[in-house]
């Protein structure tokens, strides 16, 4: 029998469990699955030996390898380059827009897309690559990847599904940074302790082994004395050795020969941490090698892309040329990969060369890197080996380094960006280039995500400047950080407090600060809503900028009682006829139409911006739009298209970092669980949405999880409760929020039940001067049934009146839920003929949607109104099983899309939509594509 590769490899010294599973993933990979691990640990703890050892075990699949490199972490995508350059001869073979953008990333084509649709653009390559075959991507040292290459890989990463692909990161703890919220990790810790000891004495004889000559004896690579027994470790220090290694392979190798020498102080017990004692153990072996050759290493280690034309060429003008590597090679210090790369074998000894070199000697590497790197693609690495050589201001170094920026930028590596901005802000000799670049820093820092340093920036860069205009847009840089880390109370006070400093010299500009106050006023309450809505209205706005007609939206936001309300519609054609507003105040404007009720217009506007999102790419921007469109589909009924948009917003926000979203959207799934009566479910949603309350703010989820659970109460009977989690929303700091104007019904009811309507009182003047005021046949539909619910008296007038408005079929849970309640009313005035149409009405409407406690209880009031006992039905659709993202490949593949187009729209793989279709046709009773035509109505 032919023995294999990986049946040919020996195990990993104590990693035989890992071993296992990392093979476990390949094995998944050859039949089609995919997935992602993250392998941490401290440094030498065998990270890179258990990704070598998966890789060379890969056999039969194609392998990708890189690694992040300290040196180039502020080099936008520099990382992507380097893992995906075997596998760009598919690039031909992605859609236009991911091509252009992947293209534009990696440096082969000009301009620059969303930084999502390049992730997408590295999953569908990866998808491509793997074609035929299955892949290995192997990424080690990922702390050190840049921001940009990250991004990408980890988009990738968490939208893997099937494709036949296993994505491996190795980290080093204490160094860099890799956020991998999310991804499975496998953490290494120390080997066992026979496992250890197993290694100390095979790394002794071999050293022995290695190192004798005729006479048994050798000096070693460093000058220490070697015996033909190996090291001469005394019982005591190979103890010690063992007790201060903790099980680190790394260590166990390298530590024996300075633990030798019992005079070597700094290598005292308990004197250093280990990485340090590491560092210091490969610096005592670096200190005997000859003085060109430790230049050559200090060249080597400044650089660290190992490139051998570069290195050697920078290395020859201080002196150095390429039989001085022979030492370090003979020490087992350096890797050489014929014609490709110089490496060290392990990244301490690059960190011991660069940290113990005298400042003198890197500065000169930096420079004599600098003039090597003289092609026109180099001008990146050229502008930073400068700037770290410099020891001053320095205009020219300074200009060279904006010009980086500025490429960065226009590529989409928008935290490299802000890196050489602000370093050349520091760099520049004249204080006004230094403000700018200062700025041009903070807003770069915003655009990646990184809060924390645009808020630094634009604050330090705020107390030196004297234009009240650009304080102002700092100001509004630094609220845009600290909203985006949940600090609600101090964002809103930054905006208040720019836009009032510009007001009169520039009311346009104060309008845009005070319009996106709008946003963070409504997580605090309605009197700071009621704030901003009067210093909009004070602003003396020329009436040609499109930001006017949006003032006078959001002014009549609060509005109650009778008079005509603004049209979405007509605002959004009066500015278009005047300009263009940003996305962020459309948004707004949205939100704000929902809270107006005008659901069709703010649904529409948000489908016409989703679709503009998923043409550009713009991954990160969909969660926000889906979830307007999403409530606006719950208000109509729309329950199954309700729950599609918000899970495939959830996942977005997941895989794309946005944890406030994650909330919001997850208290939204709540309220479609309560309305099917999954008690487990929403319970666990509405505790997720819940969470990230803020000192003077609330969770942004919190309205929606409190109106869920209200209502989950209702429909299993328990008005109490119901009515104490609705009443919540009736105070400030909900009082504002669409949920607690939209939630007064259900308040109603649950009070009515409880006996206790003089609760419901203050509640339902409320609703009834909104829905006079909002001009909706829908909401004044709302008042007439509660009218009838307070009212016995005049119930059925009531009832008859609010069912004739109601539309069943644009809003049919509305009309249901009144004509149940009306068919209660009938019945207990022993009307039971007459009940039986209303119920079976409203039974119909509940079973065909799925509204299982409100199905119950009208097939009970039928039963008791003595009609013949009606089965429980479930959901009527032919699209009953799916789950949400099932129906959505459906849909749009019944619509006549390809694999490639719907991947696209959704930000998955052509590979994943065509798993899901095939698990999804038997559900369907559909065996082709061609079929699904025919039953395309039956899928909404």
């Amino acid at each position: 029998m032919r023995t294999t590769v990986a049946e040919q490899l020996p195990p990993l010294r104590g990693r035989e469990h890992e071993q296992q599973a990392l093979g476990a993933l390949i094995d998944g990979a050859r039949e089609g699955r995919s997935a992602v691990l993250v392998v941490r640990g401290e440094a030498g703890i065998g990270k890179t030996a258990l990704l070598e050892d998966a890789a060379a075990r890969a056999q039969g699949l194609r392998v990708l390898r890189g690694t992040g490199l300290e040196a180039e972490a502020e080099l936008p995508f520099a990382g992507l380059q380097l893992l995906l350059t075997p596998a760009l001869d598919r690039l031909p073979a992605l859609p236009e827009p991911q091509r252009d953008a992947l293209s534009a990333a990696l440096g082969l084509g000009p301009g620059g897309r969303e930084p999502m649709l390049t992730g997408l653009a590295v999953l569908s390559l990866l998808t491509e690559y793997a074609d035929g075959s299955a892949v290995l991507v192997v990424v080690d040292d990922a702390q050190w990847l840049d921001r940009a290459s990250r991004d990408a890989l980890l988009f990738a990463a968490r939208r893997l599904r099937a494709e036949g692909v296993v994505l491996l990161f190795g980290v080093r703890d204490g160094e860099g940074s890799f956020e991998a919220a999310g991804l499975p990790e496998l953490r290494l810790t120390g080997l066992s302790p026979e496992a250890a000891a197993t290694l100390l004495d095979e790394r002794a004889f071999r050293a022995a082994e290695n190192s004798s000559g005729a006479d048994g004896r050798s000096s070693g690579v460093d000058g220490r004395s070697l015996g033909a027994d190996g090291l001469r470790l005394s019982p005591a220090v190979r103890y010690r050795l063992l007790a201060e290694a903790r099980g680190n392979p790394l260590a166990l190798r390298e530590l024996p020969l300075a633990m030798a020498d019992e005079a070597a102080s700094d290598l005292a017990a308990g004197a250093l941490p280990l990485t340090d004692r590491l560092r210091v153990a490969f610096h005592g072996r670096i200190s005997w090698l000859p003085e060109a050759t430790r230049t050559l290493l200090t060249v080597l280690a400044t650089d660290e892309s190992g490139e051998p034309g570069i290195v050697l060429r920078a290395a020859a003008s201080l002196g150095a040329g390429v039989d001085d590597l022979a030492p370090a090679e003979a020490a087992d210090l350096l890797r050489r990969h014929t014609g490709v790369s110089i490496t060290f074998r392990h990244p301490l000894i690059r960190a011991a060369v660069y940290q113990r070199a005298p400042l003198g000697q890197r500065l000169a590497a930096h420079r004599a890197l600098a003039d090597a790197l003289d092609a026109t693609e180099q001008s990146d690495r050229r502008a930073w080996h400068l700037a770290a050589a410099a020891l001053g201001p320095d205009a020219e170094v300074a200009d060279a380094l904006e010009r980086t920026a500025i490429r960065a930028r226009e590529r989409g590596g928008h935290t490299a960006a802000a890196a050489a901005y602000d370093r050349a802000a520091r760099l520049s000799d004249r204080p006004e280039d230094r403000t700018r670049r200062q700025t041009l820093a903070a807003q770069a820092a915003l655009e990646s995500g990184d809060l924390v340093r645009a808020g630094d920036l634009a604050r330090r860069t705020a107390r030196e400047v004297s234009s009240e205009s650009l304080r102002a847009s700092l100001s509004q840089v630094q609220a845009l950080a600290q909203f985006w880390q949940g600090a609600f109370p101090d964002a809103h006070r930054l905006l208040i407090d720019a836009a009032a400093s510009i007001a009169a010299a520039d009311p346009e500009q104060a309008a845009g600060m005070l319009v996106q106050a709008i946003h963070t006023g409504w997580y605090l309450g309605e009197p700071e809503l009621a704030e901003v809505l009067k210093r909009l209205g004070d602003l003396r706005l020329a009436d040609e900028p499109a930001v006017t007609p949006v003032v006078r939206f959001l002014g009549r936001l609060f509005d109650i009682g009778p008079g005509k309300p603004l049209s979405l519609t007509d605002t959004l054609v009066e500015i278009r006829s005047r300009g263009a507003v940003s996305d962020q105040v459309l948004l707004i404007l949205c939100g704000v139409a929902l809270a107006r009720g005008q659901d069709g217009p703010a649904f529409d506007l948000a489908v016409s911006l989703a679709v503009r999102h998923r043409a550009a790419g713009a991954a990160g921007r969909l969660p926000t739009v889906l979830f307007f469109a999403a409530e606006a589909d719950i208000f109509t009924g729309r329950l199954t298209d309700a729950r599609t948009a918000t899970v495939e917003a959830r996942d977005l926000a997941r895989d794309t970092g946005q944890q406030q979203w994650v909330r919001q959207l997850s208290s939204v799934l709540a309220h479609l669980d309560a309305l099917r009566g999954d008690e487990a479910e929403c319970r666990a949603h509405a505790e997720l949405g819940l969470e990230g309350d803020t000192p003077g703010s609330i969770a942004p989820g919190a309205p929606w999880a409190h109106w869920s659970l209200g209502l989950l109460d209702l429909g299993a009977g328990r008005a109490e409760s119901a009515l104490s989690r609705l009443e919540r929303l009736t105070k400030v700091p909900f009082s504002h929020h669409i949920c607690a104007t939209r939630s007064i019904p259900d308040l109603v009811e649950a009070a009515v039940r409880l006996g206790a309507p003089e609760r419901a009182a203050a509640p339902f003047t409320k609703l009834a001067g909104w829905a006079e005021s909002v001009g909706q046949p829908w909401a004044e539909a709302l008042v007439l049934r509660c009218r009838a619910l307070l009212d016995d008296d005049h119930a059925e007038d009531l009832y008859t009146q609010a069912l004739a408005i109601h539309d069943r079929e644009a809003r049919p849970i509305e009309f249901a839920r009144t004509a149940l309640l009306y068919g209660e009313w009938l019945r207990r005035a022993r009307r039971k003929s007459e009940a039986r149409t209303p119920l079976t009405e409203a039974l119909e409407v509940f079973d065909r949607l799925d509204l299982r406690p409100w199905a119950e209880r009208a097939r009970h009031e039928l039963s008791a109104a003595g009609a013949p006992a009606a089965d429980a039905a479930g959901a009527g659709s032919t699209a009953t099983g799916l789950t949400p993202q099932e129906l959505q490949i459906v849909r749009l593949a019944a619509e006549g899309l390809s694999n490639r187009d719907i991947a696209a729209q959704l930000f998955l793989s052509h590979r994943t939509v065509g798993y899901h279709l095939y698990k999804a046709y038997p559900k369907l009773g559909v065996t082709s594509r061609g079929e699904l035509k025919g039953i395309a109505a039956q899928l909404y």
